[in-house]
């Protein structure tokens, strides 16, 4: 009997070492390299379970942030492959940073796989409530006339609100003088306090402050006006080149196997077309705006090649 149950038990044990259980077996880490509270940090909490539904496992979202996004990025590409740790970030880390640091220790195509685009949000320019600049077309009116004097403030060197300010000074033949702060919030701060007159600023983190009249919402970073603030103009409207968002995507390391890529692409695809995600999404000021998988690597080699230019003519350089 004994010989008879250990027999059984090798059995199960060579079956399972041969035939192991399909993708996913164990939790699967989502690894955030930005800060919690941020724009991707919410955007990965808030499809975490969903996700988790559709794989049939728990996603555990973890924060790596530092090097503007490159530790966490880092830590995923020279990672185990194999579909546990996957990479949800922004494009200012995937598509902005390798023409920013000299060496930001990954290459965005070539060591990793583009699994799913997530959606976008637009930023906005704002102003203190009393500011003698009420419009766009006041903006660019004052910096005519100032040369060199307005000055935006920014989320840091090379971040995508920096950088607008640089696509905005060449499109529109002006020179605003760049600001830049350690993040979003002290930024906004110091709009609120008077200290500086204009900022760039992600359309979830300063949509409370527009709402409540704290902030005038001036113009709007996206291609057209945004459905959860229609009155404020596009800059597009003006300056149809002047167009900037930041953009979450979900990547694993290259190396992963196909059917196990796959099976994560089909599952983000099935949370992705869930009414109550996408409420939720959206009202974080998310535009889901799904792209096919072969159009996925043509878009990111699009954007570094948008954003390798636009930072060679700020001069942005990060160590």
């Amino acid at each position: 009997m004994n010989m008879l149950k250990k027999s059984a038990l090798f059995i199960l044990l060579f079956s399972n070492l041969c035939f192991g259980q399909s993708y996913p077996n164990r939790p699967v880490t989502l690894v955030v390299p930005q800060a919690a509270a941020g724009t991707n940090d919410i955007v990965a909490r808030t499809i975490a379970p969903a996700l988790g539904d559709a794989l049939k496992t728990s996603i555990v979202v973890e924060n790596r942030p530092g090097a503007g996004g490159n530790i966490g990025t880092q830590s995923v590409a020279k990672g185990a492959k194999d579909g546990y740790t996957l990479l949800l970030t922004i494009n200012s880390a995937q598509a902005i940073n390798p023409a920013l640091y000299k060496n930001p220790g990954f290459d965005p195509v070539n060591d990793f796989i583009f699994l799913s685009y997530i959606g976008s949000t637009p930023y906005v320019l704002v102003s203190p409530p009393n500011s003698p600049m009420k419009s766009f077309a006041d903006v660019i009116s004052t910096a005519k006339k100032r040369t060199g004097e307005l000055s935006y403030a920014s989320a840091g060197n090379g971040t995508i609100s920096h950088l607008l300010g640089a696509m905005l000074n060449s499109s529109a033949n002006i020179e605003m003088q760049h600001i830049p702060y350690k993040g979003v919030s002290p930024a906004i701060n110091d709009v609120l306090g008077g200290q500086v007159p204009l900022a760039f600023a992600s359309l979830p983190s300063a949509l409370t402050y527009i709402r409540s009249g704290k902030l005038q919402g001036l113009a709007i970073s996206s291609p057209k006006r945004s459905l959860l603030a229609p009155e404020i103009p596009a800059i597009a409207e003006a300056f149809p080149d002047c167009v900037g968002e930041v953009w979450v995507g979900l990547f694993a390391p290259q190396g992963t196997p196909v059917d196990v890529s796959r099976t994560i692409q089909a599952a983000m695809e099935k949370a992705l077309i869930q009414p109550e995600l996408r409420e939720k999404l959206i009202a974080q000021g998310l535009d889901i705006a799904p792209v096919p998988a072969n159009q996925l690597n043509s878009k990111l080699r699009d954007e570094i090649t948008k954003w390798r230019k636009i930072v060679k003519e700020s001069g942005a350089q990060l160590d």
